[in-house]
């Protein structure tokens, strides 16, 4: 459809605006302000991560030798690890990484289960119980365990099995809210209407179905964006995602945690000696004083032994 909008006139004359379904997809999204502000954000994310690195004189694997543990500068942003590398650049590469593997796992993921469940909930009868079946049991796996353990099998290579690995076990749960939806269009009007016409199944899920669904599908999509990120977060954290020399997110976190932990130790142990160092002289002249009484005290009792006697 190439028109986006089409003037007809209604029943009172009156010039009435006919848009197409894209103009009207995006017209919801532009007056929802929450979702707007949202893709700003992952916009920006995108930006920063791939604009970024070209205002730094560092690469995310060069080091700087003469700068070791250095603390954010006019040539360390964000400072320098112990083996002189810049943060800045390796936070850069990390989200790019990390954003890219997201967005790719969301969209395939998304996209098999928008297949998958439209046909299962439209086809039905043996088919669709088999589908569920085999949903069913993907849904019980431990999927990270079972990434973990095939970990073996796509460490070192390319990093685009990690993104095979998330999408095979993403796509389950949005399949069974696509069925349901299938299910519930199949029995209108205009989709009994494309059947009779012995329109293909193939054309009446492409044209009737999966546009009606685009929100919640498009809700979905976002939805494991985030998922996906974190899911590859946490396996690069525990060294079985992203490999070095590459960066990732989670390969940032589990080198960072350490030196985390030390500089809050540090930063303890600082405040304590800080406050002990300006409270020393309260103590000191308090100890002095008790001693002086104390020594006072034997004197005053000597002196009245000797009276006595």
């Amino acid at each position: 459809m190439t028109a986006i909008a089409s003037p007809s006139s209604g029943a009172d004359g009156l010039a009435v605006e006919r848009l197409s379904r894209g103009a009207l997809i995006r017209r919801r999204f532009f007056r929802n302000k929450l979702a707007v502000f949202g893709v700003a954000v992952i916009v920006l994310m995108f930006v920063a991560a791939f604009v970024g690195p070209y205002f730094s004189k560092w690469s995310y694997y060069e080091n700087d030798m003469e700068n070791l543990l250095q603390p954010p500068s006019s040539e360390h942003w964000f400072g320098t690890r112990m083996v002189g590398v810049d943060v800045f650049a390796q936070t850069m590469r990390g989200l790019q990484k990390s954003l890219i593997i997201g967005l790719l796992v969301a969209v395939f993921s998304t996209s098999l289960s928008a297949f998958i469940g439209s046909v299962a909930g439209y086809v039905g009868g043996r088919t669709d119980r088999g589908i569920m079946w085999v949903v069913d049991v993907l849904l019980v796996i431990p999927s990270l365990l079972i990434l973990v353990i095939l970990s073996r099998y796509y460490q070192g290579k390319s990093w685009l099995l990690l993104v095979v690995g998330l999408t095979i076990f993403d796509w389950m749960i949005t399949s069974r809210v696509v069925r349901g939806l299938a299910m519930s269009l199949r029995e209108r009007d205009f989709v009994r209407a494309a059947r009779y016409m012995g329109v293909p199944t193939r054309k009446i899920i492409a044209r009737h179905l999966l546009p009606n669904m685009a929100s919640i599908i498009i809700i979905a999509a976002t939805l494991n964006v985030g998922g996906a990120i974190l899911g590859e977060t946490g396996l690069s954290y525990l060294g079985f995602g992203v490999q070095a020399p590459d960066v990732s997110l989670g390969t940032l976190i589990a080198e960072g945690t350490g030196a985390a932990l030390a500089m809050h130790l540090l930063e303890a142990a600082q405040r304590i000696l800080t406050r002990c160092a300006k409270h020393r002289d309260q103590i000191v002249p308090d100890t002095e004083h008790h001693t002086e009484q104390r020594a006072d005290g034997h004197r005053d009792s000597d002196a009245l032994q000797f009276i006595r006697l």
